[in-house]
């Protein structure tokens, strides 16, 4: 049948999406979904925060609530309070020197931030690390940045390949937009440590650099909250500016409730308010404000100091039982004999680890063993499990063994 639509090209499927879809579609019992960036508990069901359940019973109860729209930036009280999430108390929010707007997660807010540079850094450049979560490309690549990698995971050593960031990053031109990870790099759970976070604000001074951190695993990577903001409060303090975007679906596990917050930290109040309208300009023909619900949680979690202690006890907990699943799975390759090193499975941090597995081995495991991750061979620990543990452990050294 003629169509005007027939010459539309069809596009491949999201790879972590699809990777999803073909493991719900599968009906072998013992299957394992590691592909998808989500917490799940022992059993491998989704985890619904006993913080969240509390807040949401409050808010359900609350006669002064409505449904009205809120500003196009947001709500002001959630802004301000996941600012300080973030960046502490700190001197840039005390002389109101930073903008803000709450942001569909951290995917709108990597968007809001994209489209904010290319509208006032039109000729600017976009440096990312290789590799780096799929979509970054994407995002960029909507808003018409000009996209560049810099050297970071050694094959070889499984690790931070920080002298290859460091030359490459050298290399870039001055007033070069860098994106960094925050804390519990995706895919490689493999961070910079605090000296050398010290050492790359060194070099954003030096080189006028205007970092773009992606925020998405606060608390992830070690449990602590703070700790996990080192490198955003660190900049911060050193004076430099530079866009953030966050995100409290994996945190608080409010994965489709799309709760973000976009910020940008300047030098001067004057700056702040210029930001907050350009910002503002971009949501409105975008999707003109976001929703509320997701985000009088996240607000309720962290203004209310009892509350936000329960959520720093459910985080460490979730992040604890992540780090017991890498300390498990490595036990259990290296009594198994599986060749080669397993230490990078304790050494990475955060929700994903880097697995070295081959694209050819990631199918295999799929095939033979109904085992779902990533082509990468990016492996999401959230998705292990005490009671799945010895099957994978045996998939992955007949993988290993088999497959070249």
């Amino acid at each position: 049948m003629n169509s005007q639509f027939n010459n539309v090209k069809a596009l491949l499927p999201d790879a972590i999406f699809h990777t999803n879809s073909r493991f719900l579609e599968d009906n072998d019992p013992c299957k394992i979904n590691l592909g998808i960036g989500a917490y799940r508990t022992e059993e491998g069901k989704p985890y619904v925060l006993k913080i969240v359940r509390e807040v949401e019973e409050e808010i359900l109860n609350d006669k002064t609530l409505n449904k009205e729209y809120l500003p196009i930036g947001g709500d002001s009280e959630f802004i301000k309070a996941s600012q300080e999430n973030v960046l502490g108390k700190c001197r840039a929010l005390q002389e109101g020197r930073v903008a803000g707007v709450q942001t569909l997660s951290g995917t709108g807010a990597l968007c809001i931030c994209a489209n904010f540079i290319k509208n006032n850094f039109p000729d600017a450049l976009i440096f990312k690390s290789t590799p780096t979560w799929g979509n970054h490309k994407n995002i960029f690549n909507m808003a018409g940045l000009k996209q560049f990698d810099y050297r970071y995971w050694d094959p070889k050593t499984k690790n931070l390949n920080f002298s290859g960031m460091l030359e490459d990053l050298r290399k870039a031109p001055n007033s070069s937009v860098i994106l960094l990870h925050a804390c519990a790099h995706n895919p490689t759970g493999v961070d910079p440590t605090q000296s050398q976070w010290r050492q790359l604000c060194n070099l954003f001074k030096e080189k006028s650099f205007i970092a773009l951190f992606d925020s998405a695993y606060q608390g992830y990577a070690t449990g602590d909250l703070k700790r996990d903001s080192y490198p955003v409060r660190l900049f911060e303090e050193e004076g430099l500016e530079f866009l953030i975007a966050q995100s409290y679906s994996k945190n608080l596990g409010l994965y489709g409730e799309r709760v973000g917050c976009a910020s940008i930290v300047c030098r001067t109040s004057r700056g702040k308010k210029a930001c907050d309208t350009q910002l503002r300009a971009i949501i409105r023909p975008m999707y003109s404000n976001p929703p509320k619900h997701g985000c009088y949680i996240a607000k309720r979690v962290l203004l209310n100091p009892e509350k936000f202690n329960k959520w720093k006890k459910e985080l460490s907990y979730m992040s604890g039982r992540i780090l017991k699943m890498r300390r498990a799975l490595r036990d259990s390759l290296e009594k198994l004999g599986t060749p080669g090193k397993w230490n990078h499975l304790t050494d990475q941090i955060g929700m994903f680890t880097y697995s070295g597995l081959s694209s050819k081995q990631v199918d295999f495991l799929e095939k033979k063993y109904h085992i779902y991750l990533l082509k990468s061979g990016r492996i999401s620990m959230a998705g292990v499990s005490m009671r799945t543990l010895k099957y994978l452990a045996n998939a992955i050294d007949n993988a290993v063994r088999t497959v070249d």
